[in-house]
């Protein structure tokens, strides 16, 4: 059971790591919709071959997550694979994180995947073998200063992927998250542009900051990231569930 013609949906899939991934998915033979708010880099996956097609909604929308998911299952089928990477960050030290800035990280990061994963689950179940992975970050597996909302968020992630590997172990669905560390990535590069713009240093002197996060001292690459998902949605994983596993060069253990 691989997932050669198998229907995939991919959220935040129009660039970074949900592109890698939506590459992955189809260059292994899915049929990949990708689903994001702006459908200008999704429309663009689409025509270099990167994806089947795309849906437009916003994650954090529960109804429009739930009409793009039936519109994607209406034109391509019955979806088997459900990788939920949208996503963002945004920075401020605990005593100044607002109120407005901690429900939208929790929205985006957290609710959407339980809002999105309530619209997929019931038809993997019912045809009896599926795939979910939830990109979540090794914040979700330990702590960052200054992104305390981030962190929360991507730990329920972790959990949520933990308890719901449970409920479904004995259906053939298998529910698992990866947790990389600092990637290459454009919500990466706009973290680095506002730390320089914080603290006058050089971009170079930023990204070796991020870089040393990682004891191979180098940042995460996306395509990396995306053969992690690739494995966890192919016919040699079905023994792993509920697993949260580190991309991050021995950043977390």
């Amino acid at each position: 059971m691989d997932p050669a013609g198998r229907h995939a949906l991919v959220t935040g899939g129009g660039r970074g790591i949900g592109a890698a991934i939506a590459r992955a998915l189809t260059a292994a033979g899915a049929v990949v919709t990708v689903l994001g708010r702006n459908p200008a880099p999704l429309a663009a996956m689409l025509a270099e071959g990167d994806a089947a097609g795309f849906a437009q909604a916003d994650v954090t929308d529960a109804a429009a997550l739930a009409a793009a998911v039936a519109r994607a299952e209406a034109a391509r089928g019955p979806l088997s694979i459900l990788v939920n990477n949208a996503g963002a960050v945004e920075t401020a030290p605990f005593g100044k994180l607002q109120r407005d800035a901690w429900d939208r990280m929790i929205a985006v990061n957290l609710t959407a995947v339980y809002q999105a994963t309530q619209a997929v689950l019931p038809g993997l179940l019912a045809g009896g073998w599926g795939r979910i992975v939830n990109v979540a970050s090794t914040a979700g597996l330990t702590g960052y200063p200054y992104v305390a909302a981030y962190v929360a968020a991507k730990h329920g992630v972790v959990g949520l992927t933990r308890a719901l590997a449970l409920e479904t172990a004995k259906s053939g669905v298998t529910v698992n998250a990866v947790c990389p560390g600092y990637t290459e990535t454009d919500l990466l590069a706009d973290s680095m542009a506002k730390v320089v713009a914080k603290t006058g240093k050089t971009e170079q002197e930023v990204r070796a900051t991020f870089a040393r996060s990682n004891p191979q001292g180098r940042l995460v690459a996306p395509e990396e990231v995306a053969a992690a998902v690739l494995f966890l949605c192919g016919p040699a994983s079905g023994a792993m569930t509920g697993q949260a596993i580190a991309v991050a060069g021995g950043e977390v253990m």
